[in-house]
């Protein structure tokens, strides 16, 4: 994974619980990640929504009616 010159102002808005996560603060790596997973990243998630780890679509329109 590249250097990312923003990853430590990224973290101050991560709100990614999934600890092991590679990708925390480096968002193009995590937004490309999640899209060939057919998934949005936690950002788009509120923190009741992101802890549930179901990053799909689907889910993101249940927490967001």
């Amino acid at each position: 994974m590249k250097n990312c010159q923003n990853q430590k102002i990224n973290l101050e808005n991560c709100n990614c619980s999934y600890e092991p996560c590679p990708r925390k603060g480096v968002c193009c790596e995590c937004v490309s990640y999640h899209r060939k997973m057919k998934q949005l990243p936690a950002c788009f998630f509120s923190s009741e929504g992101e802890k549930t780890f179901d990053r799909s679509v689907k889910n993101f329109i249940r927490f967001n009616k």
